[in-house]
């Protein structure tokens, strides 16, 4: 019998998973969102319309408010390298880790925990971006993801330098160290690191002697359940830790999958950050009726980063999972 489709998303990509963690509601699409004041639901309308003219209102006055303060910038000293700006953690470490730590003069507010990155102003949060405070750092470069240009399109008109790389799989994450190594000035510090990493990674792998690749099922949030396409960053660190993803086929990188489906795949093994609270939901359906969760394979990273992250700290994730898939794949 087929395996019944996964649900459709709406949007393709979620910031958690980029390195901007936000809290599991705002990894969901804005449909799925509960409004529960009725009184604020009969005014929606009129509210949206209102927000609409200050927001047009708003950008205006901000785009000559940083014209102006753009134009009274000296110009960066040829050859200089350049103030950073970095909207998104997996950047941040990237930055730190080819030597360009000293330049970064702002991040955002889930990269501040970074140790490189400890005290800088936060210029941004998930959903916004703080343009005049990132005016007021005089950075030569502003670095983030594709999904962020609508947020920085008032530095952009202002004239700041703004540089938007993608970070969804395992390939961007090699190719956006060597591009913040170019625009940082770290070129041969950023090739350096690239050889490093993959050598780490090669002798990983040949730690792994697995006599069967185990099939994982990722856990990204399990009421409702979202889980990664083979596309993804995180279905890339399981095929090399000598895994598979279950699940071959999405509609999006990120997507809803249905209950019936996942219990007719069984995978060998279920792949959680703490916060997906995997381990609270194993007593209901259909995580009960899982051959994985009666086996008591569920494999809890204990912390969120290293599975969400695509950055310099991949091989850290990569050594754990080789340990932990170790003895399903006998």
């Amino acid at each position: 019998m087929p395996v019944p489709s996964p649900q459709r998303s709406d949007i393709g990509r979620l910031p958690a998973y980029s390195g901007a963690t936000v809290p599991a509601f705002d990894r969901l699409p804005a449909h799925k969102r509960v409004w529960r004041d009725t009184a604020v639901q009969a005014r929606l309308p009129g509210l949206w319309k209102l927000a609409r003219v200050k927001r047009a209102l708003v950008a205006a006055i901000l785009t000559a408010v940083l014209a102006g303060c753009t134009s009274s910038n000296a110009p960066p000293a040829e050859g200089a390298r350049p103030r950073i700006v970095s909207l998104i953690p997996s950047l941040t470490e990237d930055l730190c880790a080819i030597g360009a730590a000293k330049q970064l003069v702002g991040v955002s507010q889930f990269g501040s925990g970074i140790a490189c990155a400890k005290g800088l102003p936060e210029v941004n949060d998930a959903s916004s971006v703080d343009a005049e405070k990132i005016v007021a750092l005089h950075p030569g470069l502003v670095v983030g993801i594709p999904s962020q240009a609508r947020a920085v399109s008032a530095l952009q008109r202002a004239g700041l330098k703004v540089s938007l790389l993608r970070d969804d799989t395992y390939t961007d994450l090699f190719g956006d160290i060597t591009k913040l190594g170019s625009l940082s000035g770290h070129q041969s510090e950023a090739s350096a690191l690239i050889s490093r990493l993959r050598e780490r990674t090669k002798e990983l792998q040949a730690s792994e002697h697995f006599a069967r690749r185990p099939a994982v099922f990722v856990v990204l949030q399990t009421n409702p359940i979202w889980t990664v396409g083979p596309g993804s960053y995180i279905s890339s660190l399981i095929s090399l830790a000598g895994g598979r993803n279950v699940v071959t086929a999405l509609p999006q990188t990120y997507a809803q999958f249905s209950g019936e489906a996942l219990l007719r795949l069984q995978p060998d093994a279920l792949l959680a950050a703490r916060d997906a609270q995997l381990e609270q939901s194993v007593s209901r359906e259909p995580w009960r009726s899982l051959l994985a969760v009666r086996a008591k394979r569920l494999l809890i990273v204990p912390n969120p980063d290293l599975l969400y992250r695509p950055g310099p700290r991949y091989n850290e994730a990569l050594s754990w999972l080789i340990e932990r898939l170790r003895p399903i794949a006998r």
